[in-house]
């Protein structure tokens, strides 16, 4: 049984959560602030983690966007899927929680037949394929800037250095990189690394792909935007 912690401090929304996601079979945990969160989170990180998070960004003491901060800073922790609960209109946490590692967001009001569902997107992606291809290889001719993406491992190097992604920063950057100079239009990218439960938009693309590409440092030029269409990786770095 995949097992959630939700993390938000309305008493009413908190039971709600846990109330409909027990219904759909998960095991679900819920914390009224950070701290009592943080420290469940690291009495289990040893032995069995949350499978997801569900977070909100305002909460008593400590935000959720401090705790994001602290949990992706975190070995034992850092790929745990969360989802970032927003309130409407508050765009600049959610770019913010991207930026910082935030897997998805919802905004409230929402329904938790939406909750539910976006939960489960996230956790279909989230599971590493037994039977992944082989790395993916980006650049490098001539001595210059070389990605290579290890499906197996869930690793992506720059130059030999390991970089550390989100789970659909990574899904976003497999997808790119498996189709190497083709041009991807949103819509394609959303349906292939969302997928077609997704209930967000097309600037949720381009929030990853600028934090991808921050990522990538060096190598962030090797994903070309195509204007009014989307997004394509070149060989050439």
């Amino acid at each position: 049984m995949r097992k959630i912690f939700v993390v938000e401090d309305d008493d009413n929304i908190r039971e709600l959560l846990i109330y409909a996601l027990a219904q759909s079979g998960f095991d679900v945990s819920g914390y009224a602030d950070g701290g009592l969160f943080y420290a469940a989170l690291n009495a289990v990180s040893d032995t069995k983690p949350p499978d997801l998070v569900l977070l909100d960004v305002m909460l008593p003491g400590e935000d959720g966007i401090s705790l994001l901060k602290k949990v992706r800073a975190f070995g034992k922790t850092e790929k745990i899927p969360i989802i970032m609960l927003t309130a409407k209109g508050a765009e600049h946490d959610r770019v913010k929680g991207l930026d910082l590692g935030a897997d998805d967001y919802i905004t409230k009001p929402f329904s938790v037949v939406e909750v539910v569902a976006r939960i489960r997107a996230v956790l279909r992606r989230s599971n590493p394929r037994t039977d992944a291809p082989a790395d993916l290889v980006v650049g490098g001719a001539g001595g210059g800037v070389s990605v290579v993406l290890s499906p197996n491992k869930r690793a992506v190097h720059v130059n030999g250095t390991e970089i550390t992604l989100t789970y659909k920063e990574f899904e976003l950057l497999r997808h790119l990189m498996r189709k190497k100079n083709v041009v991807l239009t949103r819509e394609t990218i959303l349906s292939r690394v969302w997928g077609s439960d997704y209930f967000g938009d097309s600037r949720t693309i381009d929030m990853h792909i600028k934090s991808l590409r921050q990522k990538l440092g060096e190598a962030g030029g090797v994903i070309k935007t195509v204007r009014n269409v989307g997004y394509k990786i070149e060989d050439e770095v």
